[in-house]
């Protein structure tokens, strides 16, 4: 345990040490000296607009430096003890010395998820659509499937989920449904569920009990805040109504109150009938649209500078990100990262931390 423990420090150590230096906290400390002697200015509110940007900036570096010198602080206090803990030969001691570095580990691994959500549009909260694709009947069961996947993954992170637009099956299942996921960076966890997801499985559909393969597109939108300015001109938006699907009861079938925006530029299409009103949903199909557009702009803008630097994978889509496979065997694998995981039905009950953490290490 004596040797395990020593690699399991060093190993600390030296994950702290890049903590440092890939966040570059050296440089964040001084800033932070900085601001701090701007507001113990006596002078510091009469600018009430940029004395909240100086504060917001200072939290923002605090909420990096102060858990890192946390663990450093507690860290270097088991550094100092654990040779001499081990020649007193305290088991005691040297079970809770254990238990605290297990603990500094959980929290060093938080701080490891968290930066790789350090991208412009990871804090944001975002919408989840899921689209039928080849598969017919099979095809619109497996939209409802995920559907109920990203909400029990939604749930399981303590977020709240709501459906924003829905469009059943002709038979069963979904053809369409838009989620809008409320969660500290659901959007940076989410993103990278943006794709082709693939079914093979026995359709419960088929009287001969056939194996069918399936298909379903993802797309991830962050959700803007109001006051990011994005220009969107009335001649470049068709906006069509149509009576709503979805739940809500009979007003839902006796007005035409969903409302769909077509951008003509880009061709985004973004429909809500979650409302009761038309004005309400015209509403939310403008925030969506905006985000998308937003969206857009930003992921050029990494693009351009990722081809500078070339400093980051590529990550190319192809046709299919995921595999879950039901029958004859029992398995999902990821066909980017290649992870795999044997109990497809956790992964369905929203297990899909595993796939969403290597996505982060390997493409963030």
């Amino acid at each position: 345990m004596n040797d395990e423990m020593k690699e399991m420090l060093a190993d600390l150590r030296s994950r702290l040490r890049h903590m440092w230096k890939y966040l570059d906290l050296e440089s964040k400390s001084e800033e932070l000296k900085k601001l701090e002697g701007m507001m113990g200015d006596p002078g510091f509110w009469s600018d009430a607009e940029e004395a909240q940007k100086t504060i917001e900036a200072s939290n923002n570096i605090k909420e990096w430096l102060v858990p890192y010198r946390g663990l450093d602080e507690r860290l270097k206090d088991i550094e100092d003890l654990i040779v001499e803990v081990i020649e007193s030969g305290d088991e005691e001691f040297l079970l809770e010395m254990e238990s605290d570095l297990h603990a500094i580990e959980g929290e060093l691994g938080e701080m490891e998820v968290k930066r790789m959500l350090s991208g412009e549009l990871d804090k944001y909260n975002c919408f989840i659509t899921i689209n039928s694709g080849a598969g017919g009947t099979e095809s619109c069961d497996w939209v409802q499937m995920l559907s109920r996947m990203y909400q029990r993954w939604a749930s399981t992170h303590g977020w709240k989920f709501t459906t924003i637009d829905i469009e059943a099956g002709d038979v069963a299942g979904i053809k369409s449904i838009t989620l809008k996921i409320d969660g500290q960076f659901a959007y940076g966890y989410s993103k990278g569920e943006r794709g082709v997801h693939r079914l093979v499985r026995i359709s419960p559909f088929d009287s001969n009990k056939r194996r069918h393969t399936s298909f379903a597109s993802v797309d991830i939108t962050p959700e803007i805040d109001e006051d990011i300015n994005i220009e969107v001109k009335p001649d470049d938006i068709r906006i069509d109504t149509f009576r709503a699907s979805g739940a809500g009861g009979q007003h839902v079938n006796t007005t035409d109150s969903a409302v769909r925006v077509t951008h003509s530029s880009t061709g985004i299409v973004v429909t809500c009938q979650n409302e009761r009103s038309q004005l309400q949903n015209k509403e939310t199909c403008m925030k969506m649209l905006r985000s998308k557009l937003y969206e857009r702009e930003v992921l050029e803008r990494e693009k351009s500078l990722q081809a500078i630097r070339g400093d980051k994978k590529e990550n190319s889509w192809g046709s299919q990100i995921r595999n879950y496979v039901f029958q004859p065997y029992t398995l999902v694998k990821d066909n980017r990262t290649k992870v795999e995981v044997g109990n497809v039905q956790s992964v369905m009950d929203g297990g899909i931390d595993p796939f969403i953490y290597a996505y982060l290490k390997e493409f963030s």
